[in-house]
């Protein structure tokens, strides 16, 4: 495995620099989440499309770009470079045929999560964490017991109790300790918070540590990658806590900067549902950030997020790309899933099949032209979610 070209930490608002050798969660300064920043110039040197060709086919390929420092603490069960299906009945009938289906289900547990906290615990794990927690609408929560696992950590995962029951089945399985809790995943992030305060143990929930995010940029990556170094014109992406849509515009620039890629840039959808749709509200309403949402309530779990604290890197990355978000119906949903699902193979989660349901409108709209290579992410398997249509 190559070395990490790790300088600092820097604040997503302030842009105070800190080292990165110890434990953070927010900003000291100002409490936004901090980011990961690399010397590029010498990454470029050995993460070229060359040598990327005898690595293995993990995220940990992009090795100079990721914070690990020591490879023995580099953890891996697998994850990354997941594939990148043409959906070619899928998007003939839908009048868009260069559609393409990103598939995060073949991640170890299941989802796109696998991603963020391969990288959290591994690094959390190298820097002297002695134990792990995290709020989760259930596949997070999943991961985080995974990768703790293989690490020998405990894990800590709050959950909403009325998250399906495979969730649930999985963390304890794979040696969490799972408290179940009466309300929705902020109510989890208030427990996790406690909890750390008073037993010491370090908060990886989403953009409150510097890492999850460096491991979702990699799916910007792949998608260069596996695209031969053009990106797609439009991605269309289900958005809960939205470290994803963060990690992959940040993977973008990091991209260009090591010469990998030019300035063009995929217009970003951020997909979310009309039960729980504050992004979409505050991109409407062109607002800077978004207000929590009331009431929360969706069958897509993943989408049931009423704040994000990333909330101000997600607007402003749609904004910045010409973007847009949407908010769909989770009847809409379920229907898409059959629809991907007779077309294409794939057993979305509602989340992915969400995208479809964005896709469909948005060409309705003309937002969307029929000649756009688009890519859809299913975050997830639609197994953990068996119950919807059942």
């Amino acid at each position: 495995m190559s070395h990490s070209t790790l300088t600092h930490l820097e604040c997503s608002a302030c842009r105070a620099r800190y080292t990165p050798d110890r434990l953070f969660n927010l900003c000291p300064a100002c409490g936004k989440p901090l980011l990961a920043r690399y010397d590029l110039g010498r990454a470029a040197r050995t993460l070229t499309p060359t040598a990327l060709r005898r690595r293995p086919a993990t995220l940990w390929r992009y090795a100079e770009v990721l914070p690990v420092q020591d490879a023995t603490k580099a953890l891996s069960l697998g994850e990354g470079w997941t594939p990148l299906l043409p959906a070619r009945r899928l998007g003939a009938q839908i009048g868009c045929p260069d559609t393409w289906i990103k598939d995060e289900a073949h991640n170890p547990t299941g989802s796109f999560k696998a991603r963020g906290l391969c990288l959290a615990v591994s690094r959390a794990w190298e820097l002297g964490a002695s134990a792990l927690a995290i709020p989760s609408a259930g596949n997070a929560a999943g991961a985080l017991c995974a990768y703790a696992a293989l690490a020998g950590l405990p894990a800590h995962v709050f959950m909403p109790r009325d998250v399906p029951l495979p969730f649930q089945v999985e963390c304890r399985v794979l040696g969490g300790t799972v408290t179940l809790v009466d309300g929705l995943i902020t109510d989890c992030g208030v427990r996790v918070r406690e909890g750390a305060a008073q037993h010491g143990w370090f908060d990886v929930s989403t953009l409150r540590e510097p890492y999850r995010v460096e491991g979702k940029k990699t799916m910007g990556y792949e998608l260069a990658e596996q695209f031969g170094w053009r990106l797609p014109d439009v991605i269309i992406y289900p958005t809960g806590g939205g470290t994803g849509l963060i990690g992959m515009w940040k993977a973008f620039d990091e991209l260009e900067q090591m010469g990998l890629i030019d300035a063009r840039r995929p217009r970003l959808v951020s997909v979310q549902s009309s039960g729980c749709a504050p992004i979409v509200r505050a991109f409407e309403r062109g607002a800077p950030q978004a207000e929590p949402w009331q009431g929360a309530q969706t069958v897509a779990d993943g989408l049931r997020v009423p704040a994000a604290i990333g909330d101000f890197l997600i607007l402003e990355a749609l904004r910045a790309s010409g973007g847009t978000a949407i908010a769909v119906d989770d009847a809409e949903m379920l229907a898409a899933a059959r629809l991907m699902g007779a077309t294409t193979g794939i057993f979305p989660a509602p989340e992915g099949a969400a995208c479809l349901v964005a896709q469909q409108r948005l060409l309705e709209q003309g937002w969307l032209r029929g000649d756009e290579r688009v890519v859809l992410f299913n975050t997830g398997t639609g197994l953990k979610y068996a119950h919807l249509w059942s």
